[in-house]
């Protein structure tokens, strides 16, 4: 199991941080326009599916599967979106997601004075707590 790369966008679709773990092949495009391709296609999709959806979507849209990879994607009340990218083989990313947002973002941006919602987090304590949950989950993998 292998978690590649996280993207966490405000409710506006700005990109306010992006991680990367086992990621093994670039774009050849900035972070910057990857993440506006990225935030395109999660609205085009959100869109997609609660429009065709022949029931009621109450979490909407959470992943796709790729024959390569999947796209694992949380929305938080607020509308903070964090988009995870793993392997196939990886189980419980919506669970790691929640503790992303309830136990890094939170504590560690949102209660945080210095911090103003909607900007790139540059908070160094973040990157390293967010580093550490990351690699002590299950799904991780060197």
């Amino acid at each position: 199991m292998t978690i590649h790369n996280l993207y966490m966008f405000d409710r506006h679709g700005v990109l306010m941080y992006y991680g990367e773990w086992n990621r093994k092949r670039q774009s050849g495009m900035t972070i910057e326009e990857e993440a506006k391709l990225m935030y395109g296609m999660l609205y085009s999709i959100k869109n997609f599916v609660n429009k065709m959806s022949p029931v009621d979507v109450r979490e909407g849209f959470q992943c796709y599967r790729t024959s390569k990879y999947a796209l694992n994607y949380f929305e938080t009340p607020s509308g903070v979106k964090f988009v995870m990218n793993t392997d196939l083989h990886s189980q419980g990313v919506r669970e790691l997601l929640q503790q992303i947002n309830s136990q890094i973002y939170i504590e560690y941006c949102v209660k945080n004075p210095a911090y103003k919602s909607g900007e790139t987090i540059q908070c160094e304590l973040f990157k390293t707590k967010l580093d550490e949950l990351v690699k002590q989950s299950p799904i991780f993998k060197s």
